[in-house]
């Protein structure tokens, strides 16, 4: 399946997100789901870090369907069981996450293992392989530096790989850097962005409108 009809072109500040991708680690061509972008409050003015783009396997669509088919936009951005179907739903994603400031990749990385940590030690889910992963995970961003325009590629495997690439120019290369095969690690990346207390609540607002819209 390609990208359904309604799916156009998304700029966030200077990044497109094409409608189509075929990502690394994936035979397959996804369309995009939704985009925003990740930013804080900082003295009183909302400073933009990153932007991000969520692309979907085609038959997320059919697969959402039967539960969410015929809610409005608003019922689905308020709902955390529709991004948790998403993340944990039996398809494949693709997030592309581009720099709108330079970022280390340590910087990057310590944040998103800090706050899977946490996540998976409150729930108890916490265990050797998760440990094992998340130090994969870091050592592979170690000595890695993201100037503006530079992204880092996500593609998640249903069955729990995790195939990492990254681009200093905004295209999106053939194939992954790395492959980390642990599922926890691979769903909290996204779940990170879209989740309950997901980073980009625009990219949340418009996976919500653009499913609608399908």
């Amino acid at each position: 399946m390609t990208a359904p009809p309604s799916v156009t072109e998304v700029q966030v500040e200077s990044c497109v997100f094409p409608p189509e991708v075929k990502p690394p680690g994936s035979a397959m061509t996804f369309f995009l789901g939704g985009a925003g972008v990740r930013g804080l409050e900082i003295e009183g003015k909302f400073v933009k870090f990153t932007a991000i783009g969520v692309y979907l396997e085609g038959s997320a669509v059919s697969s959402l369907a039967a539960k969410w088919k015929g809610k409005s936009a608003e019922e689905l951005a308020d709902s955390v069981d529709f991004f948790g179907d998403i993340v944990a739903g039996p398809f494949e994603k693709f997030t592309k996450v581009t720099m709108i400031l330079p970022l280390t990749g340590q910087q990057y990385s310590e944040k998103v293992v800090d706050n899977c940590v946490a996540y998976w030690k409150a729930v108890g889910k916490y265990t050797d392989a998760e440990s094992e992963a998340t130090e994969k995970f870091l050592q592979l961003f170690r000595n890695e530096t993201f100037p503006p325009g530079a992204s880092i590629l996500f593609t998640q495997s249903p069955l729990g790989s995790l195939t990492i690439s990254f681009s200093k120019d905004g295209s999106i290369p053939e194939h992954g850097t790395a492959v980390i095969e642990n599922k926890q690690l691979s769903e909290a990346v996204l779940e990170s962005i879209i989740g309950m207390n997901g980073v980009s609540p625009s990219a949340k607002q418009s996976l919500a409108k653009d499913y609608q819209t399908c």
